[in-house]
């Protein structure tokens, strides 16, 4: 490593996720998703076997929220205000025979309502605009060899009727984001591309200048404009024209990606890698600093505040917030 590598990938403090606290509160499960609203006060997080939990002090304690039951959680999103949730079911599709529903939630997680006209499905990532309105979710076609249908739904009236969207095709879908007023979409694929809708999703194009990697998550800024991408043992990658274009981030190593978020503006990133540390960028993912204060671990899962400066993340045992 020379010394220009040595700078730009320093362990240390670098604004938010120098420092992590260990949230024990919620139990030590597998987090396989966390969602942040805007000021990072509430947040709410979902594990691979069990419940969905909330917390409205940042993290420092949660609830369990029983009303959906304890299913196998794959994914799940907040609107701005964090009153607003949607959450998704992965019964391991391919593996199992099994798929699951979408689930919704108007008062912070308190209640909650199975969604069964968009079908019981491998989903596998789901998003959602600021309001909580407009809502994207993809499923997973288990690389075409199981016979389900992996298509991208999207819904207008907050989970109530969903539209399937076929335009993308059907794949193995990993990662779906959106900006703030819900236009504007990416999604990646597992062993494929990334695709971008600036329709809500009615119409896709497919972005091949990232290449065709094992991706693994994709975050976007609120107007859509700056996008980041994680794959599977490889590199992050970002977008500053929507998706046309991306550039590939070879500061933080290659690696075994598993989540991605950015801030508003899209100049504060943050991302974790299983069986690693979480790492984050100050400079929209040129450069990025490892963050070891919470140890190497099976991270699984990290989301943020609208500023960037408030992270929480989830592992294979307990959940971190910083700062």
């Amino acid at each position: 490593m020379n010394l220009l590598n040595f700078l730009m990938f320093a362990s240390g403090p670098s604004g938010s996720g120098s420092t992590w606290t260990e949230r024990t509160s919620a139990g030590s499960s597998s987090w396989m998703a966390i969602t942040s609203s805007s000021d990072g006060t509430k947040l709410a997080a979902c594990v691979s076997s069990g419940y969905i939990y909330t917390s409205t002090d940042g993290g420092a304690t949660w609830t369990e929220r029983t009303s959906a039951g304890s299913r196998t959680w794959k994914a799940i999103t907040s609107s701005s205000d964090g009153s607003k949730l949607a959450a998704c079911v992965n019964n391991g599709g391919l593996y199992t025979g099994l798929t699951g529903y979408i689930y919704t939630s108007t008062n912070g997680g308190a209640t909650w309502t199975e969604r069964t006209s968009v079908g019981s499905r491998t989903w596998i990532a789901i998003t959602s605009s600021s309001d909580g309105s407009k809502l994207a979710a993809c499923a997973d076609n288990g690389y075409s060899l199981s016979g389900y249908t992996g298509y991208i739904y999207t819904s207008l009236d907050g989970g109530v009727t969903w539209n399937e969207r076929t335009a993308a095709g059907s794949r193995s879908w990993r990662s779906i984001a959106s900006s703030s007023d819900g236009t504007k979409l990416a999604a990646c694929v597992y062993g494929g591309y990334i695709y971008t809708s600036t329709d809500g999703g009615a119409t896709w194009t497919e972005r091949t200048s990232a290449g065709s990697r094992s991706w693994m998550a994709i975050t976007s800024s609120s107007d859509g404009s700056k996008l980041a991408a994680c794959a599977h043992n490889g590199y992050t990658y970002t977008s500053t024209d929507g998706g046309a274009t991306w550039t590939e981030r070879t500061s933080a190593g290659s690696r075994f990606w598993t989540a991605i978020t950015s801030s508003s503006d899209g100049s504060k990133l943050a991302a974790c890698a299983h069986n690693g540390y979480t790492y984050t960028s100050t400079d929209g993912g040129a450069t990025w600093t490892q963050q070891t204060s919470a140890g190497s671990r099976e991270w699984l899962s990290i989301a943020g505040s609208s500023d960037g400066m408030k992270l929480a993340a989830g592992s294979g045992t307990f959940i971190y917030t910083s700062p």
